[in-house]
């Protein structure tokens, strides 16, 4: 089946961003076409609307047309279909979360600009936003083995909605068609010490420790409620303003509280717990912590005594091994400067990754760069120039007596009664330059002298421009060698 094609058969529809360089528009649509996709002069409502990413154009259409009400309408870069056919498969649209794509920082930790840019491009091409700031992103992607990662992780453990990840992460969760976070282990906060009540304990204390160790513990099984770190990080919050009535005890107070009415505050917190319903491992509960990354095995190279490389330093990874684990069928991406952090000088050196493809099609595209400026939806939709493909049967042909489609309908304005007052229109704007393959479809009608509705029908049905020339021609021809009425009355009859 080809790769453009879905479980049905159907072409994958596709929209092209005008302001595309024509010469670009050209070679993408001939690989559309070749790989059993389609392209529309309109946007669909299911398929792939193609973009320069970082360009205004770009903005303009992801704010007119995306919509929840069509979430399988996806923005990808037009280098997209290259990425497809290089890979020999529809690359799926996997890094979304709640129909948007999941905003993701490429940490300055992966020091290698080729790795940088491939990671950004793998992303866009799969859905996802490389562009974010840390404190903005969703995902962070670093090197694992780097103290900064280290950090990263410490830094955000508490954050339930963020996520550091190592750069392998964006490979792994392509290959399984899915985004997998790391999951958090349990580890076991331990100990046990007596303290003392020192300040007398109202109901309202007890309710604050519950809603805490709630929180925190809320299954018992997993121990840990009567460790000390648990209470030691309760009195740590009290520079928050919600926390503030923690400093009526030590931490060794609200311990021993817990320790002595334990049967009694656990079904307190049972209670709680039964309302919220919390999942085992919830990102934020005390004693779970991040699971360890697998370390990548080495991976022993047997020395050439003709060509020795190596010894040849690599800057950016850890380990070789990393650097080949990423060596996939990609187009070779362009730096993309600001986004991914500094670029090398002229007097840094590192080697390239080694890509098994020949160079991409498509080579001055420019990577997405944030975009400042708002622009309202509503607004932007109202004035677009472009509109949005009506159902599937947009081309309908009439049956029988059925009633005629609306798109063979004669408008009311085109009427014209003798008795008719000519109406005179202010001159009419001068209208875009057509789409490539409308352009070709009013070429054909205009040169054999049929409708564009009807050239059109057909094309939609084969999606060949020039099968759909030798088409029209032939039956041109066939019309011109019919005689007219009298001509045939007027042969003898044999």
């Amino acid at each position: 089946m080809p790769i453009f094609q879905d479980a049905h058969g159907m072409a994958i529809k596709f929209f092209i961003q005008k302001d595309i360089p024509q010469e670009i528009q050209a070679d993408v649509c001939e690989t559309i076409a070749a790989l059993g996709g389609r392209v529309e002069p309109k946007v669909p409502r299911a398929g792939f609307v193609l973009v320069q990413p970082g360009t205004a154009e770009e903005e303009r259409l992801r704010l007119c047309w995306s919509t929840p009400e069509r979430p399988e309408r996806y923005f990808v870069p037009y280098s997209y279909v290259e990425a497809c056919k290089v890979s020999g498969m529809l690359l799926k649209q996997i890094f979304l979360h709640e129909g948007k794509p999941i905003r993701m920082h490429i940490d300055s930790s992966i020091a290698n600009v080729n790795v940088r840019a491939t990671l950004a491009t793998r992303i866009m091409h799969s859905g996802g936003d490389p562009t974010a700031s840390a404190q903005l992103a969703r995902v962070i992607l670093a090197d694992p083995n780097t103290e900064i990662f280290q950090h990263l992780v410490k830094t955000y453990q508490g954050e339930p909605e963020k996520y550091v990840e190592s750069y392998l992460w964006v490979k792994k969760c392509i290959e399984k068609g899915q985004v997998i976070y790391t999951p958090v282990v349990y580890k076991n906060p331990g100990g046990r010490r007596p303290g003392e009540e020192r300040t007398q304990f109202t109901e309202q204390d007890e309710e604050h420790l519950c809603d805490w160790i709630a929180a925190k513990i809320p299954y018992k099984e997993t121990g840990g409620r009567t460790g000390n770190r648990l209470y030691q990080q309760l009195c740590e919050m009290a520079h928050d303003p919600e926390y503030s009535w923690v400093t009526r005890h030590t931490w060794q107070s609200w311990r021993e509280r817990y320790k002595k009415n334990a049967t009694r505050l656990d079904a307190k917190i049972a209670q709680i717990v039964d309302q919220k319903k919390p999942a085992h491992g919830e990102k934020g509960q005390y004693g779970y912590v991040r699971k360890p990354e697998e370390k990548p095995k080495r991976v022993r190279k047997k020395k050439s005594a003709m060509n020795d490389d190596s010894e040849s330093p690599m800057a950016g990874l850890s380990t070789v091994h990393s650097m080949e684990t990423y060596s996939v069928p990609m187009p070779v991406p362009v730096p993309l400067g600001g986004v991914l952090g500094p670029l090398p000088g002229p007097n840094d050196t590192f080697n390239p990754v080694a890509y098994s493809t020949p160079p991409p099609v498509f080579h001055n595209m420019s990577m997405p760069t944030p975009v400042t400026g708002q622009m309202d939806a509503a607004t932007a939709r109202q004035n677009a120039r472009e509109e949005e493909m009506e159902d599937d049967d947009e081309w309908a042909i009439r049956e029988g007596n059925a009633p005629t489609p609306a798109w063979a309908k004669r408008k009311a304005d085109a009427e014209e009664s003798p008795n008719k007052r000519a109406r005179t229109n202010p001159p009419e704007a001068v209208a875009p330059p057509l789409h490539p393959i409308d352009q070709a479809v009013q070429d054909i009608a205009k040169e054999f002298r049929f409708t564009v509705e009807e050239v059109q029908e057909y094309y939609d049905k084969c999606g060949d421009p020039e099968r759909t020339k030798n088409r029209f021609k032939k039956m041109r021809d066939v019309l011109n060698t019919l005689m007219d009425d009298d001509e045939e009355q007027s042969q003898p009859i044999v």
